[in-house]
């Protein structure tokens, strides 16, 4: 997992409707931090500093610092919502956490090593099934991605999530059935 990327942000006094489009009018973004059993932060985010964050691709697989006031919370964002026309941010929700936290997140599939791949090489085709995998895992160990190597597969051959051994910690969201190859 990468570092977790500072925040800064600061408290709405207001909520609601008009409060948070004044905040839009200032440049900022509307958000709450929510979770781990604590009460709900309303804070508010600068706009060009949420428009470079919402650009990865990890944004919801990211862990956050977000520091409101001298409080520092650990936070992955859960929801985003986007302006219809001009795709700006409007809200984002963060989820606070703690160690014993387990959340469920799509992590990227990708394939490598394609050039070695003796049925790649004579015409065959790389059916992709699921381009995304759903885990069970702590936000502690989030992996980035799940990496499949095709050295060596050749036509009709098959990869199954079984072929990859997930971090310590990670799970399936599937439930397999008994005899079924993973």
């Amino acid at each position: 997992m990468d570092e977790a990327i500072t925040v800064n942000a600061e408290v709405r006094d207001r909520v609601g409707k008009g409060g948070a489009r004044a905040q839009r009018r200032a440049g900022r973004v509307p958000a709450v931090i929510y979770g781990d059993k604590q009460d709900p932060v309303m804070i508010s985010l600068e706009g060009r500093e949420v428009d470079k964050m919402i650009q990865s691709p990890q944004f919801f697989t990211q862990i956050f610092d977000v520091g409101v006031g001298d409080k520092k919370h650990k936070v992955l964002a859960r929801d985003l919502q986007l302006h219809p026309v001009t795709d700006r941010a409007l809200h984002i929700d963060f989820l606070r956490f703690n160690e014993n936290t387990k959340i469920v997140l799509s992590i990227p599939v990708v394939f490598k090593n394609e050039e070695s791949s003796p049925g790649l090489k004579r015409g065959g085709v790389l059916n992709i099934v699921r381009r995304e995998v759903e885990l069970l895992c702590s936000p502690l160990n989030i992996p980035g991605e799940l990496s499949f190597d095709l050295d060596g597969l050749d036509i009709g051959d098959a990869i199954h999530i079984g072929a990859i051994e997930l971090p310590e910690g990670v799970e399936l969201t599937v439930a397999l059935h008994e005899g079924e190859d993973p």
